[in-house]
């Protein structure tokens, strides 16, 4: 039997991708801003610190825009 396709365009892929691309921006832009202040590796640690609730954000605007 073939599983019943899921009623939302999104799925564990999606949300996983989302989460660790939008963690990664966040740590490369702290880290470059952190590297022209000085101290990249406080810079990555920040953008680490900024990226957790920015990808939650992201995840949880595109979930909740694709309906129910």
């Amino acid at each position: 039997m073939a599983a019943a396709a899921s009623s939302s365009p999104h799925s564990l892929a999606t949300a996983s991708g989302l989460l660790l691309g939008t963690l990664a921006f966040a740590m490369l832009v702290g880290l470059l801003l952190g590297w022209l202040v000085g101290s990249a590796g406080i810079g990555l640690l920040v953008g680490a610190i900024v990226g957790i609730p920015l990808s939650i954000a992201v995840v949880y605007g595109v979930y909740s825009r694709s309906g129910s």
